[in-house]
């Protein structure tokens, strides 16, 4: 789970449970405003969350969509959400306090806190800091759910690289955009009805557009995205990532511009390419040589106990112990075997704790107790070194591209199934319902 993912966590999970907080303290008339399977959504529920998101929206500088339109937008993100919670549910995926407390331990360090400083400033916000948790539970399951159902099958195959490299090659550089877009989602096995009725919004959305609405308000009104009440915004993507269609496309364009309506098997497309550059990887690469000394939490070891016996492992050390030794005795990571040795790592290859600390080690020096998800770790560093590892980059590179573009693609299919597969009977006003 990346640091950058965690923060869109904290920043939306904040504004739901303050709003959640807010409603509490009035009085508020309740009614089911959609049945999913058999879980209810509630007009309460539906209004907290139109309330968080129209402030994310217009933080963002975003224009609301009209009322209506939102309204509908966030009851289906609602109904998509409680579908992937049952469907956790029912495979036995969740997340138990320790993992939940891992990961709050990480929202806290990105934003400078400890987890009790963090705990106490969300507070202070008059946010209540069970409900911010369960909002947090929420999103790490979906994201437990993606890795499982969709990530995991994906394969990438020797033969699939090596064209992505070739064709590269015949470019002769290697292009990064950053795009926004919107997505008219297609249901599974559609009749040439519901095709032509979503060809129909797309090209409605795009007459919105050519009449220079914003692209952010028009994803908000028309996508069917899961980042479409956040402008649809994608950011930053190696060329390798996005499907080819788009790539042909946005080879055409300039920043700014906004493509033609793209037909995919899923359904269809508008993308706008925000800008665009060279993304030239280079040969060489720091690599360090390290060991550490790993001692976990939990099962009866307080983070106060293992901090304690690495600073008395750390103590021995100093006073002539052997670092190796210390480490196949008391370490509790594999590298144990190896006198606690991992060999040579590249920048990405740890933890953003682990390596800051050990960027951080001159050649033989050794570190204080450092806390990871992982637990405490002595870190020392035994040498440094620039590596040629253009080829090994290169392939590394193309596979997780590759990857990335596969399990974006067939995220959306698993979505698309999983809708289609469920039972949802709406219980708005007439006026508003589909």
């Amino acid at each position: 789970m990346t640091n950058k993912f965690l923060r869109s966590i904290l920043l939306f999970a904040l504004s739901i449970a303050a709003f959640s907080a807010a409603a509490e303290d009035g009085v508020l008339i309740n009614r089911i405003v959609a049945m999913v399977n058999d879980d209810a959504i509630t007009q309460v529920e539906l209004d907290n969350q139109i309330n968080a998101i129209s402030r994310q929206i217009e933080k963002r500088g975003i224009p609301l969509p009209s009322p209506d339109v939102l309204r509908k937008q966030v009851l289906e993100q609602m109904i998509m959400d409680k579908i992937q919670a049952q469907f956790a549910s029912e495979v036995g995926l969740k997340v138990d306090e320790e993992q939940l407390k891992k990961a709050l331990q990480r929202i806290a360090s990105d934003n400078n806190f400890t987890l009790d400083e963090f705990h106490q400033a969300v507070e202070k916000d008059g946010v209540n800091f069970e409900k911010f948790k369960e909002e947090i539970r929420a999103e790490i399951v979906k994201s437990k759910l993606r890795q499982r159902e969709v990530d995991s099958k994906i394969t990438v195959t020797d033969a699939e690289i090596n064209n992505y490299l070739k064709n590269r090659e015949q470019q002769g550089k290697s292009e990064e955009y950053n795009i926004s877009h919107i997505f008219i989602r297609l249901p599974d096995q559609a009749n040439a009805d519901q095709i032509r009725s979503q060809q129909v919004k797309a090209e409605k959305a795009m007459g919105e557009l050519r009449k220079g609405a914003d692209f952010g308000q028009v994803s908000a009104s028309f996508s069917d995205a899961p980042d479409a009440l956040q402008g649809g915004g994608i950011g930053w993507k190696p060329a390798g990532q996005l499907p080819t269609a788009f790539t042909e496309m946005l080879q055409k364009m300039q920043p700014g511009q906004i493509s033609d309506i793209i037909k995919s098997p899923n359904g269809f497309h508008i993308i706008k390419l925000v800008d665009k550059r060279d993304a030239q990887s280079p040969s060489f690469m720091a690599q360090t040589h390290v060991r550490h000394i790993l001692v976990k939490t939990g099962e009866g070891v307080s983070e106060d106990d293992a901090k304690r016996r690495l600073q008395e492992i750390l103590d021995r050390i100093r006073k002539g112990g052997d670092f190796g030794a210390e480490a196949r005795l008391h370490s509790d990571d594999p590298s144990s075997a190896d006198g606690g040795d991992i060999g040579w790592v590249s920048p990405g290859d740890t933890v953003p704790e682990f390596q800051k600390a050990m960027d951080a080690l001159e050649p033989e020096q050794i570190s204080g107790p450092v806390h990871t998800p992982f637990g405490w770790h002595l870190i020392q560093v035994l040498g440094r070194r620039s590596e040629d590892v253009g080829k090994e980059k290169r392939v590394q590179e193309a596979r997780q591209a590759l990857a990335v573009r596969k399990s974006d693609e067939a995220y959306q299919d698993w979505l698309r199934e999983l809708r289609d597969r469920a039972y949802v009977e709406y219980h708005l006003d007439d006026s508003e319902s589909r």
